[in-house]
């Protein structure tokens, strides 16, 4: 590790490394939290199906609490599953190509498609989901879960958790390029 910080400054790397640890630490924690909802999810499915077909009983609230676990479990773990590198990726050359090669094509991959993809994301769901929270949006069916506007704003905290993992996407490239990091995984099949 012999070469310097980018731009010279000999706390820089320190600082990169740190704010890229804290994001991937929060991502973790978050994504390893809603990952329970899965068996939860399960769980209530199952009860919904006994309930409907052993006991004729249906609850529109249970089935509606399966969508929204669904939604949460898929939109706040999607930070965690890009930090552990677990999307498919289509990887002609990325599998074999040199460290410096991945590190790259991780940065600019960051940098022109994912982090602008996610803050467009974010500000494009911004006003659908303040409006919804304007009139505190619910179920459009009587007895379902009155938190339709809770639900919606998973799509705005997606994008900000992909584009705060594509940051760390981008520290990381920076600090292996300059020396100073690991160098990115290969992907494994």
């Amino acid at each position: 590790m012999g070469a310097p910080c980018p731009h010279g400054a000999p706390n820089s790397c320190m600082q990169m490394k740190f704010i890229a640890d804290t994001i991937d630490n929060t991502n973790r924690f978050l994504g390893k939290a809603v990952s329970w909802l899965l068996i939860l999810m399960v769980l209530v499915q199952f009860g919904v199906v006994v309930a409907r077909y052993v006991f004729g009983l249906g609850s529109l609230w249970a089935q509606e609490s399966i969508i929204y676990m669904h939604g949460f479990l898929f939109m706040l773990a999607a930070a965690y599953t890009l930090s552990d590198d677990g999307h498919v990726r289509v990887d002609i050359f990325y599998r074999a190509a040199s460290d410096r090669f991945r590190a790259l094509v991780n940065l600019f991959g960051a940098l022109f498609l994912l982090i602008p993809v996610s803050l467009m994301i974010t500000w494009s769901s911004w006003g659908y989901v303040a409006n919804s929270w304007r009139i505190f949006e619910g179920s459009m069916e009587s007895s379902g879960i009155p938190g339709v506007f809770l639900l919606k704003t998973a799509i705005p905290v997606f994008g900000i958790l992909i584009a705060a993992q594509g940051v760390v996407m981008v520290l990381r490239s920076l600090l292996y390029l300059a020396g100073r990091g690991d160098p990115p995984k290969p992907q494994e099949h």
